[in-house]
């Protein structure tokens, strides 16, 4: 069943480019922008760790629905089109299949907690296909044995669907560089940006049904020192 919570995803070749924002596009900003398709396989094929092709392969159907994988032990995660995230000064594909587990960079926030960065996608191709991508990471529980550590997914989804016209892109800033969770040590609500030190591993989930082509668009950078 698709999910309704937004819209995002990836296309194209990954590549730094520069430019103005595109008339009717959906992007409200312009200048040099990082492009990063998620290209849905059948069979995800041997490709060397750092793709000058730019791009990720996914499994054109699979991965886990967000909903059913939290609250899951993270050691019995699979890790079949998961994009796991590390930080750094620049946007990079580290390994470009997920159909085991892929790594991507990408920087992280500011002083002050907010990105320098915006993030923009769309869902391409033939009107056949759909995927839902979601930020999650593992929680200890807080205890040191990584024996019961968990997966959570923010409750914030976005929807990618190629049979929407025209495909347009969408900022998802929000939902691609936070996670909305319900905290183990304070039973609220709350939500945190990647790669804050109250969960770790943290990655994005593609639970794909056909969608075979989808593009992020990543505006800005690093924050400044």
């Amino acid at each position: 069943m698709r999910m309704t919570k937004l819209s995002v995803i990836l296309a194209g070749g990954m590549a730094i480019c520069a430019g103005t924002a595109l008339a009717g596009n959906g992007i409200d900003v312009s200048g040099a922008h990082y492009n990063l398709n998620l290209i849905g396989k059948r069979d995800c094929a041997s490709l060397p760790d750092n793709s000058n092709g730019r791009r990720i392969q996914v499994l054109l159907n699979g991965g886990d629905n967000a909903q059913d994988l939290d609250g899951t032990l993270a050691l019995e995660m699979s890790k079949k089109n998961k994009i796991f995230l590390v930080q750094g000064d620049t946007f990079d594909v580290l390994d470009p299949t997920a159909c085991d587990g892929a790594l991507f960079q990408l920087p992280g926030p500011g002083a002050d907690g907010t990105f320098c960065y915006s993030i923009w996608a769309r869902a391409l191709g033939k009107p056949d296909g759909y995927a839902n991508m979601t930020t999650c990471a593992v929680d200890t529980l807080g205890t040191a044995d990584p024996a019961d550590d968990v997966v959570v997914c923010s409750l914030a989804t976005i929807p990618l669907d190629a049979s929407t016209r025209p495909q347009k892109f969408t900022n998802v800033t929000k939902e691609l560089t936070t996670i909305t969770f319900v905290s183990s040590t304070t039973g609220q609500q709350t939500t945190v940006n990647i790669f804050d030190p109250a969960l770790y591993d943290y990655f994005w989930n593609y639970d794909n049904h056909g969608l075979r082509l989808a593009q992020l668009r990543f505006y800005g950078g690093a924050c400044p020192q």
